[in-house]
C-alpha cells in the first residue's frame, strides 16, 4: 500500500494531524481495508510522505496500539491486529454502562476514562 493512499491530511483543518492519521488508519482497519498482519509504513516513511514530524506519526501509532488496533515490534514494524470479537454478554454489559453513563450526564470520553480507571493494571 502506498503511504499516499493510506492517509490524506487536511492541513487547514481543525483536527490535529496526529488525530487525522490515527482516525483514518483506524477507519481503514474497521472497514477491512487494512487486514490482520498487514504492515504499516514506518513512522519515518509516513512522516516524510505526509511532511509531518516523526513524533506526530509516532503519537498516532501509539494511540492505535493503545486501542489494540496495531502492534509494534522492534525489527518487525507496526502491524495491524485483528480486533477481538466481543462476546454477546460483554456487548450487552457495555450497552447497559452506556445507558447509565448517559443518564448520569457523562460524555463518552468520561465513561471511557472511568472504564480505564477500573481496569486492573
Amino acid at each position: 500500500m502506498s503511504t499516499t493512499s493510506l492517509v490524506a491530511l487536511d492541513p487547514g483543518g481543525r483536527i490535529p494531524p496526529f488525530e487525522q492519521v490515527r482516525s483514518q488508519i483506524a477507519a481503514q482497519i474497521a472497514a477491512g481495508y487494512l487486514v490482520d498482519g498487514e504492515r504499516l509504513p514506518s513512522v519515518r516513511s509516513l512522516a516524510d510522505d505526509l511532511r509531518l514530524a516523526p513524533g506526530t506519526v509516532a503519537k498516532a501509532y501509539q494511540l492505535l496500539e493503545e486501542s489494540g488496533l496495531v502492534q509494534t515490534a522492534r525489527g518487525a514494524g507496526t502491524r495491524v491486529v485483528r480486533p477481538a470479537a466481543v462476546p454477546d454478554e460483554v456487548a450487552a454489559a457495555i450497552r447497559a454502562v452506556v445507558t447509565e453513563a448517559r443518564a448520569a450526564g457523562l460524555s463518552a470520553d468520561q465513561a471511557a476514562a472511568a472504564l480505564r480507571d477500573a481496569w486492573p493494571a
